[in-house]
């Protein structure tokens, strides 16, 4: 790990603007130019120390050292996360919560998830064979929303599944402007509008849910003081509990274009030897974009590579190049699945959607059920579908946050090479938690 002493400051004032302004690449290109993982700046007024590499994300991932109450700025709150979510507690009570959120997560509800994943994408296909084009990521997204509230036990309309589609699509694209992040807002107060209707119907036992299902876990759920979840945290939280499947439509349409752009590895996937569809799912994770940073506030004093952390000074990771990181991944910049064969890497080296412990830390409790749809859509979309890549641009810029690529990935000539995905479930019931 690079660490100058003293730490270098970046050059600026306030780099607010540059950061909005240059996205993925702020942190990563100011580490490079100063030639160290660590250095400081100022983000909305506020002293800032900006870090990423596997060393730098253990310090950031101890519970101890660090908490996330008051980390996330309040527009991106109220856009993505939400007030009073897991992602914002700290102690016993974020492990309460976090509890609540394991429990979703069991082998048989994970192979729920896959199968009603694969069940809507079998139906979508039969469409897609009517159709010229298709646009992959809005149809991703949608195929995202409807198993995510089927999996979790959120009732719909039919001729409402576009204005949730929306939502949850707008919440997810929330960061990078003011004008997303006004958007999100709004989605985010009609969506949990809705959700907080519904768990109020469930405790009243007006709806019928599941007692396996997040609306029924949530909508019962008791706070360490014995009281139910408020109403508007409860429905939050059931949004947690199916919103970030969102992020696996933008992985999914870059596993498309990675099998577009190494088409070696469409033959691999069908063989799927070694276990080769885990490592292709967890390159797609590692070497596309989606989340750029993580912020948390120092819980008290503390120095570590000779700099003095000064509680609630704010800290920033930098997920996208940790994941990045030469010290931890030989030739980063290529895309490459065998580099997971018979990975044992650090937890913290790999961080798509956080690092640490799954159980008691701050990494995303949906990480199985991202993992587990992707690999599922990656071996049908090569055994059961044929399909055409058109002249396209396929680039992403990467100065957006979240970014997709700029066509939204369009395919043609779409033919199913038979009726059901039968067989994919099949093959891998067996293969339910998938540990990073």
């Amino acid at each position: 790990m690079r660490v100058q002493q003293p730490v270098p400051q970046a050059d600026g004032i306030d780099n607010t603007m540059a950061l909005m302004k240059e996205g993925f690449h702020f942190i990563p290109r100011r580490r490079e130019e100063l030639q160290s993982d660590i250095f400081e700046t100022r983000i909305m007024g506020q002293k800032t120390v900006c870090m990423g590499g596997e060393e730098a994300a253990e310090v950031f991932y101890d519970n101890e050292r660090f908490k996330r109450k008051g980390a996330a700025p309040l527009p991106l709150k109220s856009a993505l996360l939400g007030h009073g979510a897991v992602h914002g507690l700290d102690g016993e009570e974020h492990k309460q919560r976090k509890r609540m959120f394991l429990s979703m997560m069991t082998p048989e509800r994970i192979e729920d998830m896959k199968e009603i994943a694969v069940e809507e994408l079998d139906k979508k296909v039969s469409e897609w064979e009517g159709k010229n084009r298709v646009v992959l990521l809005d149809e991703m997204l949608e195929l995202m929303a409807r198993t995510g509230m089927r999996w979790a036990g959120v009732p719909f309309e039919e001729d409402e599944i576009n204005r949730r589609t929306q939502e949850l699509t707008e919440m997810v694209d929330s960061f990078g402007s003011a004008k997303r992040l006004h958007r999100g807002s709004k989605a985010r107060d009609s969506h949990e509008k809705w959700l907080k209707d519904l768990i109020k119907n469930i405790r009243k036992g007006k709806v019928n849910a599941p007692a396996y299902t997040p609306a029924y876990i949530v909508a019962h759920h008791r706070e360490p003081n014995g009281k139910l979840l408020d109403p508007d945290v409860a429905a939050v939280e059931l949004s947690n509990a199916f919103r970030p499947l969102m992020a696996t439509a933008y992985f999914i349409v870059f596993g498309v274009v990675a099998l577009h752009e190494h088409p070696e590895t469409n033959d691999k996937l069908k063989r799927d030897e070694n276990n080769y569809s885990q490592m292709f799912t967890q390159e797609v994770r590692r070497y596309y974009p989606f989340a750029p940073a993580m912020a948390a506030k120092v819980k008290k004093n503390f120095t570590w590579q000779n700099y003095k952390f000064k509680k609630n000074m704010l800290v920033v990771l930098d997920l996208f190049g940790t994941n990045r990181h030469p010290d931890a991944w030989e030739n980063p910049g290529e895309f490459r699945p065998e580099r997971f064969k018979n990975w044992k890497g650090s937890p913290f080296a790999f961080v798509p959607q956080g690092g640490g412990d799954h159980h008691t830390g701050h990494r995303c409790a949906g990480e199985w059920t991202t993992v587990m749809v992707m690999r599922s859509y990656f071996k049908y979309l090569t055994e059961n579908v044929s399909f055409s890549v058109p002249d396209q641009d396929l680039s992403y810029d990467l100065t957006r946050m979240p970014t997709m690529p700029k066509s939204g990935v369009v395919i043609s000539d779409v033919k199913k090479k038979r009726e059901s995905a039968d067989n994919i479930a099949q093959e891998e019931a067996s293969q339910t938690v998938i540990k990073s």
